[in-house]
């Protein structure tokens, strides 16, 4: 499988991604792929929005953009998530299709 399957470009330079988040994991991490999704560990709980949190800063960090710059598009309440994220540089790019 390519990293396509949970990593796409939109057609303004945003990149989408599709994942599957585990919630209350000792450390934060990308796991590998879950079928067609990327797996992240978060050690946040998945309580009043702090995972969700998380995950936005994780990727922010991750890709090297402001937190402002990481979207969730939908699953606010789901382990499956899609997150938009705006101005990721092509190193940025590079690590992202590395993972899977």
């Amino acid at each position: 499988m390519t990293a396509a399957v949970w990593l796409r470009a939109a057609a303004d330079g945003g990149l989408v991604l599709t994942l599957h988040i585990q919630p209350g994991a000792k450390k934060t991490e990308f796991v590998g792929l879950h079928g067609e999704a990327m797996k992240i560990r978060l050690a946040a709980p998945p309580v009043d929005g702090k995972a969700n949190a998380a995950l936005c800063a994780f990727l922010a960090d991750f890709c090297d953009v402001p937190k402002v710059a990481v979207t969730l598009l939908s699953g606010e309440t789901s382990r499956a998530k899609r997150v938009r994220i705006d101005g990721a540089s092509a190193g940025a790019l590079a690590r992202l299709r590395a993972l899977g």
